[in-house]
């Protein structure tokens, strides 16, 4: 394999790179990125960045003097990928040929239809969006948040602390069910009420008003929310449309097995576009977390340059965190599947809580409130269980 390209730089696939030179590949690495940025780091732009309490040389992935002797090709989009010449094509007519691919695009966030070209709507994404955002909230006024998730729940804390007027509307019951349950959702999401910001759940958004710059956020209900800021944060999609007609499955992103391997050979996946599957649960998903995409390449790296002939292994229970009103928030596993959920430490009402989800009486998942020492010892736990049926 003389030439690998790596398509995507951000987070997974510098991951992929460093894993590359790591495990003792020497060729030729092409590092291809649609933004301008070198890699930089996404958790902070919806907390201290948007705060201003960070720069954004503080979000730099790349450590001080690391040469990975690739070639970077910033600000440049992949449009395709032929698998007959071994190519991946670029915006402008260019291509790059290679042996081994490694796709790591990502995803891109969902917007609301018809809020294009109005002033004061945002999503919160890339390192451009903040930018955006930040000076805005700089102005002040009131903010809507589209969306009671993480991102938009991470938002609204940031905007409460800089003191602007903050409403979350979500159009679910329960804000964070999803990934949480029911229980587990109402509690963390409570930390909006906790701190004086309106929580308005159960009911869709129809639209935006305003002529060139939004005035309100309008309801399903017949209801107009007054708002100078709005953020959309309605989830994400895998940016895989590039890669139509090249032979890789794509199902809700790049299909994948356990080791990153995608269905076309000399290819593998890694990040927020990569559906792999996850042995635990018998299904593919992605995966769409800070640690996946910094542990998951180095196995789908060793797929590639083994042509395939690795034994994959257990992927470890994804991770994330989330930092809310001073709160800190964290969460292994997965919650889907789970028959029980109980508090085995602190009180709901304090916001400090341990909580495991349980399957036939096999834990499954942990969140943590305010309890990083316990929530890491059940982490611990959670990646050494067994497999079903083992």
């Amino acid at each position: 394999m003389r030439t690998v390209a790596v398509v995507g730089a951000s987070l997974a696939g510098l991951s992929a790179a460093r894993s590359l030179r790591k495990q003792g590949y020497d060729g030729r690495l092409v590092i291809i990125g649609d933004e301008p940025h070198r890699p930089y780091d996404r958790p902070p732009l919806s907390k201290e960045f948007l705060a201003g309490d960070i720069g954004e040389a503080d979000l730099a992935l790349e450590a001080d003097g690391e040469d990975l002797r690739a070639e970077w090709l910033l600000g440049t989009r992949a449009t395709g990928l032929d698998r007959t010449r071994r190519a991946v094509r670029l915006a402008g007519g260019g291509e790059i040929r290679a042996d081994g691919f490694v796709i790591a695009t990502g995803a891109a966030a969902r917007r609301l239809p018809g809020s294009e070209g109005l002033a004061g709507v945002h999503v919160l994404r890339t390192l451009d969006d903040a930018r955006a955002l930040r000076d805005e909230l700089a102005r002040g006024g009131r903010l809507v948040v589209i969306g009671g998730g993480f991102i938009g729940a991470e938002v609204a804390s940031t905007a409460y602390g800089l003191g602007l007027d903050v409403t979350v509307v979500e159009a679910t019951p329960t804000p964070l069910a999803g990934p949480l349950g029911q229980t587990m959702g109402s509690i963390v999401s409570a930390l909006h009420a906790d701190h004086g910001v309106r929580l308005l759940c159960g009911v869709g958004v129809k639209g935006l008003s305003g002529e060139r710059k939004v005035d309100a956020v309008l309801l399903e209900d017949g209801r107009g929310i007054p708002a100078d800021i709005v953020v959309v944060g309605v989830g994400a999609r895998p940016c895989v449309e590039w890669l139509e007609g090249s032979g890789i499955a794509l199902d809700n992103g790049v299909k994948c097995g356990a080791d990153g391997r995608t269905s076309l050979a000399g290819v593998v996946a890694v990040g927020d576009c990569a559906s792999w599957y996850d042995p635990r649960a018998g299904l593919h998903r992605r995966v769409e977390h800070w640690t996946g995409a910094q542990e998951r390449p180095a196995a789908a790296v060793a797929t590639l340059l083994a042509g395939g002939a690795v034994e994959p292994g257990v992927p470890r229970p994804p991770y994330f965190w989330s930092d809310q009103y001073g709160v800190k928030i964290q969460f292994a596993g997965h919650a889907v599947g789970a028959d029980s959920v109980t508090v085995e430490q602190g009180a709901p009402d304090d916001r400090d809580i341990l909580a495991v989800y349980r399957r036939a009486g096999h834990p499954i998942a942990v969140l943590g409130m305010n309890q990083p020492r316990l929530f890491t010892r059940w982490r611990k736990q959670l990646a050494g269980a067994a497999l079903p049926g083992a």
